[in-house]
């Protein structure tokens, strides 16, 4: 029998009072941990298990999410946005965002669209510039601004640059300035902001190639030379070096470090008619070159200028117009037969994936550029993008 007074349980009660909260948890030691201790442990996962441990909660999809863990992943994904050497080109772009869209790119999943159409065969040159596409229309270079959304790039040019008489070849654009070789023998540079301009004569026939570099011009032409401009005050225009050649050049490429070092020819033992249509340094020491012998090279000049590192055959034995690269593990090439971009991962023999663009039509892919979302070909009448975000 309970003293008188007592106080009685709930259940005696019968229940009419609620049940008193149970105590909360403890919370968890994981938590007790320094930042940077908790990033070391998330270091060693890779990219499938830090996005299962992003959902497990907010702190962790926080944490999970943070660039320093996906840059480790980043550098061996293909067009991520980092250099061999750790450089990041898409700074402002979530690291993680940048893994998901590489997946697309490895596995070819994405959107095509026709953005630009012309009337007439034309052999288009472009640039990627933030969010401006230049592209060479017949004797005209035409700027074209990019959907902030991503979508494509606006139909009406926001500004066109003349001064050619025939149409332009090639055209770079470094430091705001647009330097094109035309195939009325002449070079002219225009001032992007701005009215300034120069042109002057360069060769007999057309410029087939220019760049531009640190106040010096370089051109190629049908004429089988290749000159070296200057752009000093009181020197524009003025030829500083000519290189006699057996052949037409058809493309040139200056030095990123501008070390002084000429080279004319690379490699030996190649059947006649095997030139090169396009090169692209990754660092001053290593470039890309494609021609019309059907094989992309990887050349270290730091080792020889007479056989390449690494190379690879296009399956379909096309001329390759055109090539650029992430500066990391991937290429992007175009063929000159039926519209076809293909992607390489250089740490692998064969083609990665291959985009028909020009079917019925056969039509070479004269230029081709790529961000890290998107891929941009020009052909002979259409200009296509590759849309790797909305797979």
């Amino acid at each position: 029998m309970g003293r008188k007074g007592s106080p009685r349980s709930p259940q005696a009660e019968g229940g009419s009072r609620a049940a008193s909260p149970p105590p909360s948890s403890p919370p968890s030691p994981l938590w007790a941990l320094p930042e940077e201790l908790l990033l070391l442990i998330c270091s060693y996962l890779d990219a499938q298990a830090l996005g299962r441990l992003g959902q497990v909660c907010r702190r962790l999809r926080f944490l999970s999410s943070r660039d320093l863990l996906w840059r480790r992943i980043a550098r061996g994904c293909l067009n991520s946005g980092f250099t061999q050497l750790g450089t990041d080109l898409a700074a402002g772009i979530p690291v993680k965002e940048r893994v998901k869209v590489s997946q697309n790119w490895r596995h070819g999943r994405c959107r095509r669209e026709t953005v630009l159409k012309w009337k007439r065969n034309l052999m288009p040159w472009m640039e990627l510039d933030g969010e401006y596409l230049y592209l060479s229309q017949a004797e005209n270079i035409q700027a074209y601004q990019l959907c902030p959304d991503g979508t494509g790039l606006q139909r009406h040019p926001q500004a066109i640059f003349s001064g050619h008489q025939e149409d332009v070849c090639r055209f770079v654009l470094v430091n705001s300035h647009i330097v094109s070789g035309g195939g009325d023998g002449n070079i002219v540079l225009h001032k992007i902001h701005g009215s300034y301009s120069v042109k002057f004569s360069a060769h007999e026939q057309e410029v087939n190639c220019v760049d531009f570099q640190g106040g010096l011009i370089v051109s190629g032409s049908r004429d089988r030379t290749a000159k070296v401009w200057s752009l000093s005050a009181g020197r524009v225009g003025q030829c500083l070096h000519t290189v006699q050649t057996e052949d037409r050049v058809w493309s040139i490429a200056i030095s990123p470090l501008l070390s002084g070092q000429l080279l004319t020819c690379l490699g030996t033992d190649f059947h006649r008619g095997a030139g090169v249509l396009d090169v692209f340094y990754e660092t001053p020491s290593l470039l890309l070159s494609c021609g019309y012998d059907t094989y992309i090279r990887y050349w270290d000049i730091r080792t020889s200028t007479r056989k390449c590192i690494q190379e690879w055959e296009e399956p379909h034995d096309s001329a390759l117009y055109c090539i650029r690269s992430d500066k990391n593990h991937m290429i992007a090439s175009g063929s000159s037969y039926y519209g076809v971009v293909r992607l390489w991962d250089k740490r692998q023999t064969r083609c990665l994936q291959s985009f028909h663009l020009s079917s019925p039509t056969s039509s070479p892919v004269y230029c081709l550029r790529f961000s890290t979302t998107h891929l941009y070909a020009a052909l002979a009448s259409a200009l296509h993008v590759l849309d790797f975000t909305a797979p």
